[in-house]
């Protein structure tokens, strides 16, 4: 052989072992990539029950609904190993699982003793057929469905419905793991509750704060755009559009979050009103980042801030009030701050204001408070600052991104 025939050979060879140890990576990416190792036999055990309780918990957060019931059985009886699950009310069916299906109209009976007395009960072959037309067996020869765990779902101290493991045979260990999961689905339930719950204080809060809306404000606001009906009809005209508008947002229905961009555009139209009234002695500055202006706020958390400013930095002090609302992008968070030169306060009646323990001479300012810590928590309620004399500054701080929040 040549020896440039030889030098073409080995090239050939080694372009060949290449490739197969190319192939043989792919081949095992890919099976990596199928069956990633997630540690010992137990670890994994862990993975996939934490994994699939996590597939079941948003349809129960919607409370024990006919389709949140239906969305969450398939994965709960995966939890259980059962041959069939059945969620119950307190009246009626809300879903079935798994074989033998021509039992689910039976599922409301078997759970009755459990929603009667609320303890978990165990029933046999005789029992489930108990009560049958015909008061036969199952005529179904393989039929798993032999044997079942009642267990009730609770919330608030009541049952509100159950939760049945359906199965050939019973076992210590089922009827500790039907518990077990029972619980997990009670406390989602309550959740789903106290979500409701809050949400009903939210709109309460919202309606009160409405009330709160300055009726002197409404007033004094007909009261600028009549004067200037005769002297000037079109400033008077845009004036009433700007009240239109303003009063259609503040006494809108449904939502209680809105996007920074919105609010300081409500607030926008108060000033115009304000300013129509008080002329030059109100002057206004805004300090905005624009990045901030997507950022979901609570509806109407910035303009009772700014009406409160408007009346103490105007109402109770001669000559010209300034008033700075400001908006200031944080990285993660949004800072948010109304500031006037007015007379102030004292600080502690502020505090017991924001603590719920005494009242004052100001528009929501307690309400607002109240639900940035209801919706962000207590880190991010509102700042006050103020003294006798030296003016105020309310500052609040949002979060960008908060689950459950957008407008």
């Amino acid at each position: 052989m040549s020896g440039a025939a030889l030098d073409g050979w080995v090239r050939a060879v080694g372009v060949i072992v290449v490739l197969v140890v190319l192939l043989l990576g792919v081949i095992l990416a890919r099976r990596t990539r199928r069956h990633p190792h997630l540690g010992t036999d137990a670890e994994r055990a862990t993975f996939d029950t934490l994994h699939t309780a996590s597939l079941a918990a948003p349809p129960l957060r919607e409370g024990l609904t006919p389709l949140g019931a239906r969305r969450s059985a398939k994965h709960l009886r995966a939890l259980l190993g059962t041959s069939a699950i059945a969620l119950t009310d307190a009246a009626s069916t809300l879903a079935w699982d798994g074989a033998g299906d021509h039992h689910s109209a039976a599922a409301i009976r078997h759970a009755a003793g459990v929603l009667a007395g609320g303890r978990t009960a165990v029933l046999d072959a005789q029992q489930i057929d108990a009560g049958n037309p015909d008061s036969a067996p199952c005529a179904v020869l393989d039929c798993p469905i032999r044997t079942a765990v009642v267990v009730p779902l609770t919330g608030e101290d009541a049952v509100v419905g159950v939760l049945i493991a359906y199965g050939p045979t019973i076992s210590a260990g089922l009827v500790r793991a039907t518990e077990e999961v029972a619980k997990w689905v009670s406390t989602q339930v309550e959740l789903a509750e106290l979500d409701r719950s809050r949400t009903r204080a939210i709109e309460a809060e919202l309606r009160a704060l409405r009330a709160q809306i300055s009726p002197h404000f409404i007033y004094n606001s007909l009261a600028a755009m009549a004067s200037f009906v005769r002297t000037d009809p079109e400033r008077a005209r845009e004036l009433l559009l700007e009240f239109a508008d303003f009063t259609r947002y503040a006494f809108r229905r449904g939502g209680e979050f809105t996007t920074l961009a919105e609010e300081l555009r409500n607030v926008e139209r108060y000033l115009v009103l304000e300013q129509a009234r008080f002329g030059d002695r109100l002057q206004v500055r805004l300090r905005i980042a624009p990045e901030v202006l997507p950022v979901a706020v609570p509806f109407l958390a910035v303009q009772p801030l700014v009406e409160n400013a408007v009346r103490h930095g105007l109402q109770a002090k001669e000559g010209v009030g300034h008033v700075t609302l400001g908006a200031e992008d944080l990285g993660a968070e949004a800072l948010i701050w109304v500031e006037d030169d007015g007379i102030g306060t004292d600080p502690d009646l502020v505090r017991r204001v924001l603590a719920g323990e005494a009242e004052a001479d100001s528009v929501g300012l307690g309400n607002v408070d109240a639900r940035l810590r209801q919706v962000f928590g207590d880190q991010y309620g509102l700042v006050v600052e103020t003294a006798p004399g030296a003016g105020t500054k309310v500052s609040f701080r949002i979060p960008k991104y908060a689950p459950g929040v957008h407008p």
